[in-house]
């Protein structure tokens, strides 16, 4: 990326896509948009803030190209992003990525491998995960 002729690229721009994806195929489009902006930005090195990189992510994943530049564009999908925000907020998700385990417990930030083991098998075993430190 350091060697790219754009700035590090901001979210919204690739989280319009992903709901416009969503729009049109549900959340496996949703998945499916998500996964190739990943990897147009970690692996390519490409700018996802632009629109043409975002047009040939989705046609990349099979999206009707015209109604996809509709959504892109539209109040609704820009509402639907904010709308999605102000709820992962109300549920304290405030990092990326944060993982959301049992619809109670957040794992944020990039965290140890470890850690993932030690909350799941805490769940699995009906422990509270908050409680280890008192072992």
């Amino acid at each position: 990326m350091k060697s790219r002729p754009f700035p590090y690229p901001y979210s919204m721009p690739a989280l319009r896509a992903v709901k416009a994806a969503e729009f049109q195929g549900g959340m496996a489009a949703h998945a499916n948009m998500f996964n190739r902006l990943q990897r147009a930005h970690l692996v390519e090195a490409s700018d996802v803030t632009d629109p043409q990189t975002l047009l040939t992510c989705a046609e990349e994943i099979g999206l009707d190209l015209q109604r996809f530049k509709i959504d892109l564009e539209s109040d609704s999908t820009l509402n639907a992003v904010l709308s999605d925000r102000e709820v992962a907020l109300e549920q304290g998700v405030n990092a990326t990525p944060t993982v959301v385990l049992n619809d109670k417990w957040l794992l944020p930030g990039a965290v140890p491998v470890e850690l993932y083991r030690q909350v799941i098998d805490d769940l699995l075993a009906g422990r509270d995960p908050n409680k280890r430190a008192a072992r």
